[in-house]
């Protein structure tokens, strides 16, 4: 681009309207390459803006979805980012029909708004301007581990976490799923989300409305073990074309993803914004088991006609709802579950704090109006 180039004037040309248009078409419009579960692209890429955005830290102001940094490493390999390279490319024809007035860094947050107003949820809305970096930042500290998914260098004394990091593993957005260090631990985990959280500016009640709202839609994928999963992006063969995470277990796709080892949805209802999140969370007694991927995650202790979810890539289909250890800190730690169940009892409420919550997470970082 010219020296001179304002994205901020760029960006005032811009139809946002039609660019909405074409991600709520997108959302449905389901592509053989990577097939959307339940026909619905919108959990992807509301989990894609999330991790965009839940790199910040408030130690050093770094991170953060404002300069579209997740296209590039070690972001874009890091292991909680798993498959997200997909729904960028999934993103790429909007990209090309708006080019310099739509950055990669204001696209991915707004799909992620689209996604959920595609879904029924009513955001506060959408602010652009961020632009984007085209190199990968060197200067952010991500912590001195020198293996995906370590933690033995971030912690000192009884379980201090170095500043300015917020993630309790090198290569994860923030908590293990699976509870602390892999192990499900309801309360462990509760700590682990609460320091984890507070370092990225958000307090206990915008805690449990981001948490609650964000697993009322989509999966977690755990086909089969990782073991089936090839090199990330930047570790992948130039044939792959940028592309990473190629899994030999089946299709490698759909039905046979794997992700976060963990498998199932929280929810029956996986592309519609409603209460059942939290309807499930208590009115279902948990049992701790293991996912096809052999990870930690938990179960209604009884399958009924209310706790059973289609299956992502065959709605003919029934399959038990999970919830992670990090979920189960949503009802086990007093705190969280006072504050839970009270979303429980006031729709309207949790709707709101949700969606100040999600703008708060993706516009937090996004600067002085003068940009």
């Amino acid at each position: 681009m010219a020296a001179d180039f304002n994205y901020a004037e760029a960006f005032k040309q811009l139809d946002l309207a039609a660019v909405k248009q074409d991600l709520t078409y997108l959302m449905t419009d389901s592509q053989d390459w990577w097939p959307a579960d339940y026909g619905h692209y919108g959990p992807f890429f509301i989990r894609m803006a999330w991790h965009s955005a839940g790199t910040y830290r408030t130690g050093d102001g770094r991170g953060g979805a404002g300069h579209g940094n997740q296209r590039f490493a070690p972001l874009n390999s890091w292991p909680d980012n798993v498959n997200l390279d997909k729904a960028r490319r999934l993103l790429w024809p909007i990209k090309q029909k708006y080019g310099k007035n739509l950055s990669w860094a204001d696209l991915i947050v707004l799909a992620g708004n689209v996604a959920l107003e595609s879904m029924g949820f009513k955001t506060f809305g959408f602010a652009g301007g961020r632009e984007d970096i085209w190199s990968p930042e060197l200067d952010v500290y991500w912590g001195n581990e020198a293996k995906w998914l370590d933690d033995k260098a971030r912690y000192s004394g009884e379980h201090n976490l170095e500043n300015p990091l917020a993630a309790v593993q090198m290569g994860l957005i923030y908590v293990n799923p699976e509870g602390p260090g892999g192990q499900p631990d309801q309360l462990g985990s509760a700590r682990d989300v609460r320091e984890t959280f507070a370092r990225m500016a958000m307090n206990d009640y915008e805690t449990v409305a981001l948490t609650c709202g964000g697993h009322t839609f989509g999966k977690c994928h755990g086909a089969a073990s990782a073991t089936h999963v090839g090199a990330e992006p930047e570790a992948a063969p130039i044939a792959q074309q940028g592309l990473g995470w190629k899994n030999d277990f089946g299709s490698g796709r759909g039905g046979d993803q794997i992700g976060s080892g963990l498998e199932g949805s929280w929810t029956p209802t996986p592309t519609r914004w409603d209460m059942s999140y939290l309807d499930m969370l208590f009115g279902n007694d948990w049992v701790l088991t293991k996912s096809p991927a052999g990870a930690w995650q938990w179960t209604p202790k009884e399958a009924t006609d209310s706790n059973l979810a289609p299956a992502a890539h065959d709605a003919s289909k029934q399959v038990p709802i999970i919830m992670t250890t990090a979920d189960m800190a949503m009802r086990m730690d007093p705190a969280y579950e006072k504050i839970a169940r009270r979303f429980q009892q006031n729709p309207a409420e949790f709707a709101d704090a949700f969606a100040r919550a999600w703008f708060k997470l993706t516009h937090r970082d996004l600067g002085p109006r003068s940009r």
